[in-house]
């Protein structure tokens, strides 16, 4: 089955990443710390590729594509996001993608560090059965979404940045009698209380292996 693996993430310039972040840590730094989260998120994305029929997209804000390819590699594909909110740009990142003869999509962030491959697995897998998969984010939004053709009303109505996402996503998806299934409740770093999430998952990254 062809799957297609999204994720959005923005070039790493300092003032312009991790925004919220800036008062605790300083621009520079978190202009860094997004560049390794969102390198941290590849590297969990790639493993992927060895065994599905799967392709992945980086759809990004600011920077340009040289810029993105030289971040994160010329053999991915770079796509700059579009115009609109973030449900105007999800739905049409969806929209290429089953254009293109996808079966399977799943669109992620690269705020959460806790992401790993076998729940990305777990999202395609469960697409094989389910009309939607979503991650829920203990923010109350989510950190993954996954679908098996484009439901543009998932993306309309949606108050975007609020604790609010997930559960009208579900309403919505209810509404239309789509099939779910619900992954692991997941914490995304966009606030300085959040930092130790990703602390942890750095140090179990870097912590030798027996």
């Amino acid at each position: 089955m062809s799957e297609r693996l999204i994720f959005f993430t923005r070039y790493p310039e300092p003032g312009k990443a991790k925004t919220r972040l800036i008062p605790a840590l300083g621009a520079e730094a978190a202009a860094e710390l997004h560049r390794q989260m969102t390198e941290h998120t590849l590297a969990q994305v790639k493993p992927l590729q060895q065994s599905r029929s799967l392709t992945v997209e980086c759809w990004f804000a600011g920077g340009d594509r040289a810029q993105m390819q030289t971040w994160l590699g010329t053999d991915l594909v770079c796509q700059p996001q579009p115009e609109g909110d973030l449900g105007d740009r999800m739905a049409q990142a969806f929209q290429t993608a089953f254009d293109s003869g996808m079966k399977a999509a799943v669109i992620i962030g690269t705020d959460c560090p806790e992401l790993t491959t076998a729940l990305l697995v777990e999202a395609f897998q469960a697409l094989q059965q389910t009309d939607l998969v979503l991650g829920p984010a203990a923010d109350g939004g989510y950190y993954l979404i996954g679908l098996r053709r484009l439901v543009p009303d998932l993306f309309k109505t949606i108050t975007w940045s609020t604790d609010r996402v997930f559960q009208q996503t579900v309403d919505i998806a209810n509404n239309l009698n789509l099939s779910l299934t619900t992954l692991p409740m997941l914490t995304d770093v966009d606030r300085p209380d959040d930092l130790p999430v990703w602390e942890r998952v750095r140090t179990a990254d870097h912590a030798p292996q027996c």
